[in-house]
């Protein structure tokens, strides 16, 4: 949605605060979406990429949470390693933005871990760890499920995961975050799981007229 293994040392802890889900902008030429772009709602497909190991009754859930929402078709891949080049610079999690930028593609794709992710969020706090990250607009988005169970029940975390999904392809189809209304699932968490567990399973009025949806 622009937008910890727990540090070992007391100085580190400052940065383990939760942020929902991030964009960042595109760097792409032409800076559009494939999903955007698809005004006349045709059927689009979403690849689903397991990043290291990721339990598949997981992955299938995420596919069925994108086919309900969206009404998308979704391909699950075959895993893919998590390399040490995509490690932050505590090595302790992964950088989202170079996940985002290694499997930046023509093709809309999710990337899907169950490690701890980060992105550099400012001088204060260089690994702001977050639940996913997408470009906006774009056709590439990564979520991590490591915050999302901490404390919780299996539903509880299941339905955090299906409002992460569809926020960060949100992100994906051009949307910021949302300042229209507090339960649309664009919102931004501003540093605290509990806007997640507030938001309702849809997009208010205003952002569905940005992206043409009904």
């Amino acid at each position: 949605m622009k937008r910890s293994i727990i540090f070992q040392y007391s100085f580190l802890v400052v940065l383990t605060f939760i942020c929902y889900s991030c964009d960042i902008k595109s760097n792409s030429k032409n800076g559009k979406t494939n999903l955007h772009q698809k005004s006349d709602h045709e059927i689009t497909t979403v690849q689903i990429i397991p990043l290291g190991k990721v339990d598949s009754n997981i992955v299938i859930y995420v596919k069925a949470s994108i086919k309900a929402f969206y009404n998308y078709n979704c391909e699950i891949k075959d895993e893919v390693p998590l390399s040490p080049e995509l490690l932050a610079k505590s090595k302790s999690r992964y950088d989202a933005t170079k996940i985002l930028n290694t499997f930046k593609s023509e093709q809309n794709i999710l990337l899907l871990t169950e490690n701890d992710i980060a992105y550099f969020k400012n001088e204060q706090y260089p690994e702001w760890g977050i639940f996913g990250l997408g470009f906006r607009p774009g056709s590439t988005c990564v979520v991590s499920t490591y915050r999302l169970k901490k404390g919780v029940s299996k539903n509880k975390f299941l339905e955090r995961l299906k409002k992460v999904c569809i926020h960060e392809i949100g992100h994906n189809l051009g949307l910021p975050h949302c300042t229209y209304s507090s339960t649309c699932l664009m919102n931004d968490a501003n540093g605290t799981i509990a806007q997640v567990d507030r938001e309702q399973m849809f997009f208010c009025t205003s952002c569905k007229k940005k992206i043409g949806l009904n």
